[in-house]
């Protein structure tokens, strides 16, 4: 369970990532998405990084079961 937690978390903490990027214009890949340079998106992108930090943390914070 730990390491599942652990794989969402960095599935959606790069996501959100790369959303951000996006939203700001940084990343312009692909060409014709509608996300690019649009701010909501860099909200969006910059909240599910949050959680997927948050689960990162929680799967590692977990104690340990003997």
């Amino acid at each position: 369970m730990k390491i599942l937690i652990r794989v969402l978390g960095v599935a959606l903490f790069l996501s959100g990532l790369f959303w951000a990027l996006q939203g700001l214009g940084i990343i312009m890949w692909p060409p014709e998405s509608f996300m690019l340079d649009r701010r909501e998106w860099t909200t969006y992108g910059l909240l599910t990084a949050a959680v997927g930090a948050v689960l990162i943390w929680l799967s590692r914070a977990r104690k340990r079961e003997p």
